[in-house]
C-alpha cells in the first residue's frame, strides 16, 4: 500500500515533526509511506520537496497578503488564519498520482488550496485527515479559544480588525463547505479532545471521525542519566530544575506569564529554599523571557535536534506545561517516554495524557497559585520515583510508534 503524507515543512513545527515520525513508524511497520512537504531540510529520501521554488514562495506570500490586507495591513494575527486562497495542485505529482491513500496533515500558508483539497476528492483519491489543530473545522483561525461561531458558519471573526457577518471568515468557510462538507473523508484527531470538537463541525458531519495519539520513538526518549545530561547542558547538579518548552517561549499563549506567576508564588510562600530550584527555558527568545523570572533561569536556544531534547527531558525534574490550548502536546510525550512527570493546565489534550496524581498533576486553568503548589509538590515528593515510572509506562502504552502505525494502518485500510 502506497501512503503520501502531506505536510507543509518537515521538520519545523510540532505537526512536522508527528507526520515525519508517523512516515517512519510507517515505514517500519512494512508500508511504502513517502511525506511530500514544501520545505524539506533533510537528506532523507522519503521525503519529496514540491518542485518550483519560486511558485512555493508565491503561494506563500500571495496567501498572507490576503490576511493581511483583511488585517487592515497589521501584524496583529497575522500567523494565527489561514485562508487557503492559494497552494499548489499535488495531483500533479506522480507519487500523489499513484497513491493508495493521500494523507494530509498540517496544509497552511501557502501548501495546498482549498481549489486543490477539492481537486483531490474530485479524483477520487481515498483522502485521511489528521488534524493537528482546528483549522479545517473552523472558517480561517488555527484555535478558537472561546469563540463558537465555527459550530455555525463563522463570520464577526474576533481575529479580523472589522469582525463582519460576511467577513473573510465565512467567506472561507463557505468554500471549505463547498469543498469537503458532503465528504465522507476519515479525519483523524490527535487528541480525544480534538476529536470530539471535530464530530460537532458542521464541516465535517460527513466524514468518519477517529481519535489517534501522535507516535515517538519510546526507545530513543526513554530514561537515562540525570548528571550526565546536565553535564552536557552545563546544567546545575545542585538544583531540582522545571522545565518549560515552546517554539517561542515569549508566546503568552503557552503560558509563560503564569509560569512567572507561579515561580513567584513558590518564592513567596518558601523563601528559604530560593536556591534549591531553578527553571530551564528552551526555545526562541528563552532569554528574553528569562529577564522575567525571580528565580534561577537556565535559557537554551531552540533546539531542533531530537538528541538535545532529549538532553532536556533527561535532566529536568519536571515539565511544566502551562498552556492555554494545545492538542495533544509532542512535548509531553516525549517528557514522560523518558520518565519525566508534567504539570500542566486541564485544557485541551492534556487531560488525556496527565493522569492527575500519576504521573504529574492537573491544575485549573490560568491557576499559578496552584500550579506553584503541584510543581513544588512534584519537586519534593518522596514518591517522585513512581511517578517518573508511570510517566513512562503511559508513554510506552500509548504513544509507542508501532502502536500508532499499527491504528493508522487499519484506518487505511477500512473502505
Amino acid at each position: 500500500m502506497k501512503i503520501v503524507l502531506v505536510n507543509t515543512a518537515e521538520n519545523m513545527g510540532g505537526a512536522a515533526i508527528a507526520t515525519k515520525r508517523l512516515m517512519q513508524a510507517l515505514r517500519s511497520d512494512g508500508l511504502d509511506a513517502t511525506m511530500l512537504v514544501r520545505d524539506k531540510t533533510s537528506a532523507d529520501p522519503h521525503v519529496v520537496a514540491l518542485p518550483g521554488r519560486f511558485q512555493q514562495r508565491f503561494n506563500f506570500f500571495a496567501e498572507r497578503a490576503g490576511v493581511w490586507a483583511a488585517n487592515g495591513f497589521r501584524r496583529r494575527n497575522l500567523f494565527v488564519v489561514d485562508t487557503a486562497a492559494f497552494g499548489t495542485n499535488i495531483l500533479r505529482q506522480t507519487l500523489v498520482q499513484e497513491a493508495d491513500v493521500v494523507h494530509l496533515n498540517w496544509i497552511n500558508q501557502g501548501m495546498m488550496s482549498l481549489a486543490s483539497v477539492a481537486q483531490l476528492l474530485k479524483a477520487g483519491k481515498k483522502v485521511v485527515w489528521t488534524l493537528h489543530d482546528m483549522w479545517p473545522l473552523t472558517g480561517i483561525c488555527h484555535h478558537a479559544e472561546d469563540c463558537r461561531g465555527w459550530l455555525a458558519s463563522c463570520g464577526n471573526c474576533p481575529k479580523l480588525l472589522r469582525p463582519a457577518a460576511q467577513d473573510l471568515s465565512r467567506q472561507t468557510f463557505e468554500k471549505k463547505k463547498r469543498t469537503y462538507g458532503s465528504a465522507r473523508l476519515k479525519i483523524v484527531a490527535c487528541s480525544n479532545w480534538l476529536a470530539d470538537l471535530a464530530r460537532q463541525a458542521p464541516l465535517l458531519q460527513a466524514s468518519e471521525v477517529f481519535s489517534v495519539p501522535n507516535a515517538i520513538d519510546t526507545q530513543f526518549f526513554s530514561p537515562g542519566s540525570k548528571a550526565e545530561a546536565r553535564a552536557a547542558l552545563g546544567l546545575p547538579q545542585d538544583k531540582r530544575l522545571i522545565l518549560f518548552v515552546a517554539y517561542r517561549v515569549t508566546d503568552e499563549k503557552k503560558g509563560i506569564q503564569h509560569l512567572i506567576g507561579a515561580a513567584n508564588h513558590l518564592i513567596a510562600a518558601q523563601p528559604e529554599r530560593k536556591a534549591d530550584w531553578g527553571v530551564v527555558l528552551a526555545g526562541r527568545e528563552a532569554a528574553i523571557a528569562a529577564e522575567r523570572f525571580p528565580c534561577s533561569v537556565y535559557p537554551q536556544a531552540y533546539i531542533s535536534q531530537a538528541e538535545q531534547m532529549r538532553l532536556l527531558y533527561r535532566a529536568a525534574d519536571v515539565l511544566a506545561m502551562p498552556t492555554l490550548m494545545d492538542n495533544l502536546p509532542n512535548t509531553i510525550a516525549e517528557g514522560m517516554a523518558c520518565g519525566l512527570p508534567c504539570v500542566g493546565f486541564r485544557v485541551g489534550g492534556l487531560p488525556q495524557m496527565v493522569d492527575d496524581e500519576l504521573n504529574g498533576y492537573l491544575v485549573p486553568l490560568a491557576d499559578a497559585e496552584t500550579l506553584a503548589r503541584r510543581l513544588f509538590e512534584v519537586l519534593t515528593t518522596s514518591s517522585y520515583p513512581q511517578l517518573s515510572l508511570n510517566a513512562r509506562r503511559k508513554a510506552e502504552t500509548n504513544y509507542g510508534a508501532a502502536r500508532v502505525a499499527a491504528r493508522y494502518r487499519a484506518i487505511y485500510e477500512t473502505s
